[in-house]
């Protein structure tokens, strides 16, 4: 086989992997996922309620593309503010990786191993898909915006 046709060859073989490996997750599976979530979150565009939840956490409604720890009227943790004010802006990528674990999360953003989270609970799976309910019932975001969004948008 000559050499570029070699090269074609693994790169044909390998994109579904690497594609598959970098897919977002399902928002379909996230959204029954999310009941593991409502017990201190609800999901809330001002009177709509999209899902009804606990308050111990911030409304996630809009969550993606957000500044963390911006929650009008929820009280954060100052790590997690401290993370929104270092840059910390909510994508799916961020969130999924985030209810992984957010201690060592926030730990490795910042920076700091005595860095600690408001959330205590842990969702080892589907964390993506569950990101991307909350993409697909929140309003829509630009791709730049989850990485450069105001202020006062927050999660």
């Amino acid at each position: 086989m000559k050499p570029m046709f070699r090269v074609l060859a693994i790169l044909a073989l390998a994109t579904p992997a690497y594609a598959d490996s970098h897919a977002m997750g399902d928002a379909d599976a996230g959204a029954k996922t999310f009941k593991k979530c409502k017990s201190c979150h609800m999901i809330a565009n001002g009177d709509e309620v999209i899902e009804k939840g606990g308050r111990t956490g911030p409304n996630l409604y809009g969550v993606i593309g957000r500044q963390a720890g911006t929650a009008e009227g929820y009280k954060y943790q100052k790590d997690i503010v401290a993370a929104g004010e270092a840059g910390l802006v909510w994508s799916e990528e961020s969130l999924a990786e985030y209810v992984v674990d957010p201690r060592e999360f926030l730990r490795g953003f910042l920076d700091d191993s005595k860095a600690k989270s408001g959330m205590t609970y842990k969702l080892k799976k589907g964390g993506a898909d569950v990101a991307a309910y909350l993409a697909r019932v929140g309003p829509e975001v630009a791709p730049a915006d989850a990485e450069t969004a105001p202020a006062d948008n927050d999660s």
